[in-house]
């Protein structure tokens, strides 16, 4: 299993932007032939679905909820995937995970589909 490490996390008004990275090890390993996602859970709420970029890089993929509004991407150089947030709503507010799915083809985003997690980091969007 690869080993995921979120950061970024915080507090922020409505409006605002957060940056969030996820770091991966895994020895031996090779961070391009994992597809990597986004998700968050709320309270009292089902863990869902936010981006996507796969292994190649060539594809992402957004839940409508914040297309135009955040933007995954990754540094293969560092093992590790970002995603950049802006326009914050407090809707956001979540426990962000980072996740991975090895040669994931990104044809669904199901918490099924990817096999590794991370810890977490908590969002806070403020009215």
């Amino acid at each position: 299993q690869v080993q995921l490490v979120e950061s970024g996390g915080g507090l922020v008004q409505a409006g605002g932007s957060l940056r969030l990275s996820c770091t991966a090890s895994k020895h031996p390993f090779t961070f391009n032939r994992y597809s990597m996602a986004w998700f968050r859970q709320a309270p009292g709420k089902e863990r869902e679905f936010v981006a996507a970029i796969k292994w190649s890089g060539d594809i992402t993929s957004y839940a409508n909820s914040v297309k135009g509004r955040f933007t995954i991407s990754r540094d293969n150089a560092r093992n590790t995937v970002h995603l950049q947030m802006n326009s914050l709503k407090p809707e956001d507010t979540a426990f962000y995970y980072c996740a991975a799915h090895y040669y994931g083809e990104l044809t669904t985003t199901r918490t099924s589909d990817f096999d590794s997690w991370g810890q977490g980091t908590q969002v806070t969007v403020s009215s």
